[in-house]
């Protein structure tokens, strides 16, 4: 059985619902000096969602799953992440120049802050993430974590 490409990111004017195909496959992830894991994402429930398995031992226990799926009716991705310290976060975004953006609402210590994860300088073989805080209702961001993909599959 030979090995075939992902497919390419689609663009607004092709399929929506094909627009996270960029992140399907096999990951190796680096962040900080020393930090590793590695990151299975594909399609499931007859294509329609995608879904990540995020694996971070051993340089921290953690790990995560997310399911990602396009919402015609709302015209936007939405995503459900869940994870071994028991977070539950949800998220919804768009595909837009290139980038994947999904952003949350939520309360840190006791004021509003919006959330954002970016999927940007993607490539076939290669992309970046970053996870990110704003205090300003996203004038400014703080990153709170940046991951660097290399496909292995």
């Amino acid at each position: 059985m030979g090995i075939t490409s992902p497919p390419k990111p689609h663009t607004a004017q092709q399929d929506a619902a094909r627009q996270f195909d960029f992140w399907l496959g096999e990951w190796d992830c680096s962040w900080g000096d020393d930090g590793r894991g590695t990151n299975s994402v594909y399609l499931d429930l007859g294509d329609a969602a995608v879904v990540e398995s995020f694996d971070a031992r051993p340089t921290m226990d953690y790990q995560g799953l997310s399911f990602s799926v396009y919402d015609r009716s709302a015209g936007c991705w939405k995503q459900t992440w869940v994870d071994s310290d028991a977070s539950y976060r949800d998220f919804a975004g768009a595909y837009v120049d290139g980038e994947m953006e999904l952003r949350r609402q939520a309360e840190l210590d006791g004021a509003a802050a919006l959330y954002r994860m970016r999927w940007h300088a993607i490539e076939r073989d290669s992309l970046e993430w970053e996870y990110a805080r704003s205090d300003d209702g996203g004038e400014t961001w703080s990153a709170l974590w940046e991951i660097g993909y290399r496909r292995v599959l």
